[in-house]
């Protein structure tokens, strides 16, 4: 199974955490987190990987993830990748960890910060929505 997914993250507390080799110590804010990822290989897989504890430290969410804990998974299932196209929405209505997870492509983040849980769930939601594509939530 192919797909995209947004991963609503809970941070308890303000909290300096170091992000890999490259990006180094950031400065994050208590509050809520969307990162946008995508699965073209297995997206259950990825999903699961990403719940884990036990777990290599090797993309950038990995060190937040240490952190931080997952509330939600919001997801679709589609050959086509679409999580460009989702952090573009998202970067219109919320504030971007600059540079992160976000190597591989041109945007300029792909990790979002929001005060509150339904800020993010909804926005995530309405993402969805404004390019039509059918989605699930995961409550994990």
């Amino acid at each position: 199974m192919k797909g995209c997914y947004c991963l609503i993250i809970k941070l308890n507390n303000d909290r300096t955490v170091k992000i890999g080799k490259k990006l180094g110590k950031i400065e994050f804010k208590k509050g809520y987190y969307v990162y946008v990822g995508s699965a073209m290989n297995s997206l259950e897989s990825r999903i699961k990987r990403h719940l884990s504890d036990e777990k290599k430290l090797h993309w950038h969410i990995d060190y937040f993830l240490k952190e931080s804990e997952i509330e939600k998974v919001i997801c679709n299932v589609s050959p086509k990748k679409i999580e460009c196209e989702l952090s573009q929405f998202l970067t219109s209505k919320a504030y971007g960890i600059e540079g992160f997870g976000c190597s591989d492509c041109d945007c300029e983040s792909h990790l979002y910060y929001f005060e509150s849980k339904n800020q993010a769930v909804q926005t995530v939601k309405y993402a969805y929505d404004s390019l039509a594509i059918d989605f699930r939530i995961i409550n994990p």
